[in-house]
């Protein structure tokens, strides 16, 4: 195993093949333990090479995992971005690239500030806490890519009742840790103190997963709600052309109309295609057909506001009926909602000029909806996938309500992974969740991260089910990302300090 961690391009490969595992343990495919195989191989790659052979085995590794596990960014690029096949691409792979240094740059650090092979305990736990800084930092940097978690394979794993305990930030962080005392078991094995102290961490995780696995952080808030959530298989080519418009705003009408005994109509994001001041009057004959159904219609739609400076465009959520509220999307995507440095890419290809990819960010400060008296926690595709904002708005409610369009990635595994963040949403706060998309998934998620029902991708229909609202804050939505933050920095500062002041001391935790 010496050419593995050994400078060199077979550990470069080696490397490069671990990342392509990312995929593989996430959604569709869920085999759960190629993420302690993935990680494990990254971390034994970087035993004994040097901090410049580091930072590339990093990058190969990210390079590996980002090809293989975001490759759904073709669609967009290729279907509905007019690139030619070989120019997306290439964009995809440039991309890919790109954000390969997201583990590059931690890799380079490894190993020159805190490896310490000679304490393989602290070793292990310092590794865990630079995963969880590098996956905090996709998270933040540049508005955040969020996407590919190791903690995400756990959804239905044996470390899935560790989300509300901690997002799913600590089953990342379980993951590292396990994965690399794993890997130092043969050095644990020599010390029988070491190895019972290696073990109690190596188990510990495993055990509170299990253990609270479906365990009920939260009660029932309410009386159960019957949900009619719409999935309208809009084509995207056809979404916002002015020539198909009355037919999309007639289909969700007269399927709405044609609804019973319901207390929640919910439409998928952009449902209504046209700005909403432009729509006051379809808008207000759906209001009407909702109150005569005693009922709350929730739709996505486009919104403009004059201000001083100038008119801005959002992406919103508004609730007519029985229920009010707006709410203009806070987490915008690059390239689909707007569109960085656009003064020199517009107009290069039409990828750049996708339809409504000028708009603006909500604020911060927004109010729930309201819906038959609860609040819920609306969030508007892409602004599922950040654990850390999610949680804040859930702790303020009783119902969470994702509403998206992920007709961009076509037939890709893109919709499938993105549905697989909003159920570790659910599982982390503890609350029923209700997912509305143009053509798929739409699902009604439990407080356990399970799918209750939902509607095959490609489909028109209508997802019948009910809805619990609940009360009661999860330890997560409780405290949030900051104790497992501050034990991790703690952690590395200690390594770093403990390398530099005592390089070769041998205890039990180094």
């Amino acid at each position: 195993m010496r050419w593995i961690t050994r400078p060199g391009w077979p550990g470069h490969l080696l490397a490069l093949a671990a990342g392509a595992l990312t995929p593989l343990f996430l959604a569709p495919f869920d085999y759960w333990p190629l993420a302690l195989l993935s990680v494990a191989l990254f971390y034994l790659g970087l035993r004994h090479t040097p901090a410049s052979s580091a930072l590339w085995r990093g990058w190969w590794y990210g390079f590996g995992a980002f090809m293989a596990g975001t490759s759904w960014i073709y669609y967009s690029i290729h279907d509905f971005g007019g690139a030619s096949g070989p120019l997306a691409a290439f964009l995809v792979t440039g991309f890919s690239a790109g954000v390969a240094f997201f583990f590059a740059l931690p890799a380079w650090f490894w190993a020159r500030s805190l490896r310490r092979n000679n304490a393989p305990i602290s070793d292990a736990l310092a590794f865990a806490a630079l995963w969880l800084g590098l996956e905090l930092f996709r998270s933040w940097f540049l508005t955040g890519f969020p996407w590919l978690y190791a903690g995400y394979s756990q959804l239905h794993g044996p470390l899935a009742g560790l989300a509300p305990l901690g997002g799913v930030w600590l089953i990342s962080f379980s993951i590292a840790l396990s994965a690399a005392l794993l890997i130092n078991l043969p050095e644990l094995i020599r010390n029988p103190a070491r190895l019972v102290a290696g073990l109690l961490l190596l188990l510990t995780p495993w055990i509170a997963g299990i253990a609270y696995k479906g365990h009920a952080w939260t009660t029932p808030a309410g009386a159960p709600l019957k949900v009619a959530a719409i999935q309208g298989n809009v084509a995207q080519e056809m979404k916002w052309n002015p020539e198909h418009v009355a037919a999309q705003l007639g289909m969700y009408r007269d399927l709405s109309a044609e609804l019973h005994d319901v207390d929640l109509i919910v439409w998928p994001e952009t449902a209504v295609p046209i700005l909403k001041d432009l729509a006051t009057g379809y808008l207000g004959m759906v209001d009407e057909l909702a109150k005569g159904k005693n009922a709350a219609l929730i739709t996505g739609v486009p919104v403009r506001q004059r201000t001083p400076d100038g008119v801005r465009y959002y992406n919103g959520i508004t609730v007519v009926g029985d229920g009010g509220g707006d709410y203009l999307k806070q987490k915008l995507v690059p390239f689909g909602e707007y569109v960085p440095l656009q003064d020199v890419l517009r107009g290069l290809i039409a990828f750049f000029d996708l339809p409504m990819s000028d708009f603006a960010r909500g604020p911060a400060d927004q109010a729930l909806l309201k819906a038959k008296g609860y609040a819920l926690a609306p969030y508007i595709c892409y602004e599922v996938v950040y654990p850390e904002f999610a949680a804040g708005l859930a702790a303020q409610s009783q119902i969470l309500l994702t509403i998206s369009n992920d007709a961009w990635f076509g037939t890709s595994i893109g919709p499938i992974q993105h549905l697989q963040m909003a159920q570790m949403r659910a599982l982390e706060a503890g609350r029923w969740m209700i997912r509305g998309t143009n053509n798929g998934i739409t699902a009604l998620i439990d407080p356990q991260g399970n799918l209750a029902t939902q509607i095959p991708q490609f489909q028109r229909g209508v997802l019948h089910g009910e809805v619990t609202p609940m009360q009661g804050l999860t330890p997560y939505l409780q405290w949030r990302i900051w104790p497992l933050a501050a034990l991790s920095l703690i952690l590395l500062v200690w390594t770093v300090v403990r390398r530099q002041t005592h390089p070769e001391q041998r205890r039990i935790f180094g």
